[in-house]
């Protein structure tokens, strides 16, 4: 997370300085976690924090020093868990969807919670295990940090900065437009009438 009166920018540099250090410094794992948003907090994109960390971690040497666990409310589905492991992340706590199933099965006609999170787990390791396949890779390993995907609608100088190697064939947006989106979304959430967008 960052302050609101930092930029994304700023805040992607600040991490990227703090993960390096703490490696420097002797730590074995590093975790990527925005639950420290509120309401003068915002949180920083998952996806773009663990790209943007990673490859600063590689260009420095350091990658294979420790492993980079992101814990956020961002990732909900198999793409997005597949997006973080194809970028970097060792390991990732969907902590808010776990809430949410557990919100879900409240009460005394709901499922039992325990097996609803190790239900969400399964479709989440199997649909993993789906997107690989059909890239033709059989393991974890050689899938994390492979990137095997394509950029759309993005700006490639951002893309050669947070997603080194990725391919873009179009032009798009940049960090200064997902900024606005995730200031947004903040201010909403935070506002005195938070309302969730149908996202279809």
């Amino acid at each position: 997370t960052f302050p609101r009166e930092r930029s994304l920018a700023e805040a992607v540099e600040d991490v990227r300085e703090e993960a390096a250090a703490a490696i420097e410094s002797g730590a074995d794992v590093v975790v990527l976690s925005d639950r420290n948003l509120g309401p003068g907090r915002v949180a920083i994109p998952s996806l773009l924090v663990t790209g943007a960390v990673h490859h600063c971690l590689v260009r420095n040497g350091l990658r294979n020093h420790a492993g980079l666990v992101v814990e956020s409310g961002d990732p909900r589905e198999v793409h997005h868990l597949a997006t973080l492991v194809g970028y970097g992340a060792d390991a990732v706590n969907p902590y808010l969807a776990y809430q949410t199933i557990t919100d879900l099965v409240a009460g005394p006609d709901g499922a039992d919670e325990s097996e609803a999170i190790a239900a969400y787990k399964k479709a989440l390791e199997d649909g993993l295990l789906k997107t690989m396949a059909k890239m033709g890779i059989s393991t974890v390993e050689s899938y994390q940090g492979a990137q095997i995907f394509e950029a759309v609608g993005l700006d490639s100088s951002f893309v050669a900065e947070y997603f080194e190697g990725t391919e873009i064939r179009t032009e798009g947006i940049g960090i200064d437009v997902i900024e606005e989106d995730v200031r947004t979304r903040h201010t909403v959430a935070f506002g005195d009438d938070p309302q969730l967008d149908r996202q279809g």
